[in-house]
């Protein structure tokens, strides 16, 4: 796969790529796997906005995506790969033996007529779904569990992979995308290979409407305002934050504070942080 450069004939198409969409075989989705996605427009359930400059965009259906791989030791033949405007990975629908239709994300080099399995008997191939018990050490892995049965939470993102480096005492080290390593309980499922649309981090929006259509607003920066507007606002030309760190216009800090419970000890499964503490 690669991405597509434009001539640049307007200011918006100079710089602007896109996706060449060369794994994509199908065009329309399985109606039967497609619900409403309601548009919160960055609201809570009371109504009140809770994230800035979010809302309109392009109209989108939600693609039900089977994340458990729930039907052990049954083949699946794959009908075609499709995009999914919810996510940056590419979905494949696939159907089973029973006549039973299923999207599951897509690995690289995924297409048309390939079979998947899932099981601990499956080979180890992209697109097979076993136990963590059962794949050998240094395998590429993705849709990794975290609890048994509750379907795959890490490692879903375009291009992503986590690498499998050591099995004891009943837990898998598992080296994740971020360089974090993390334990993982070895009755947990995971997935063989590597998300697929790699080049999707290559991927430049060049102009403004494309973020529109992702139904992204228009933000105004804090130090262009006034000082009642914002706290980094005034001053006599630009002027710096004038604090340690950057806040929200409600005096918050802009990139978060620490907000992990402790009574969830999830530390004791981190053996590498990813800042490499």
């Amino acid at each position: 796969m690669a991405t597509i450069k434009y001539k640049p004939t307007t200011p918006g198409r100079r710089g602007m790529t896109v996706p060449d969409f060369a794994e994509i075989t199908k065009f329309t989705p399985e109606k039967s796997l497609i619900c409403v996605k309601k548009k919160n427009a960055g609201r809570n359930s009371y109504g009140r906005i809770t994230v800035r400059h979010h809302g309109g965009g392009n109209r989108q259906k939600y693609r039900i995506v089977d994340f458990k791989r729930s039907f052990t030791d049954g083949a699946a033949t794959v009908i075609g790969v499709e995009y999914d405007p919810n996510r940056t990975a590419y979905i494949a629908l696939v159907q089973y033996e029973d006549g039973t239709k299923k999207y599951v994300l897509a690995p690289v080099g995924l297409t048309n007529g390939d079979v998947i399995y899932s099981g601990d008997s499956s080979d180890i191939k992209p697109g097979n779904t076993l136990s963590i018990s059962a794949i050998p050490v240094g395998t590429l892995i993705y849709n990794i569990e975290l609890y048994p049965g509750k379907g795959g939470q890490l490692v879903r993102s375009a291009g992503s992979a986590a690498q499998l480096m050591a099995k004891e005492n009943g837990m898998a080290q598992v080296r994740l995308p971020s360089g974090e390593v993390r334990l993982i309980r070895l009755d947990c499922k995971a997935t063989i290979g590597q998300v697929s649309n790699i080049d999707h981090e290559n991927v430049k929006i060049g102009k403004a409407d494309k973020t529109r259509h992702l139904g992204v607003r228009p933000h105004v920066r804090g130090s262009v305002m006034n000082p009642c507007d914002h706290p980094h606002g005034g001053g006599e030309g630009k002027a710096p934050v004038g604090r340690p760190s950057p806040v929200t216009p409600w005096g918050k800090p802009t990139h978060g504070y620490k907000t992990r419970n402790k009574k969830a000890r999830t530390e004791q499964f981190i053996i590498k942080h990813r800042n490499g503490k």
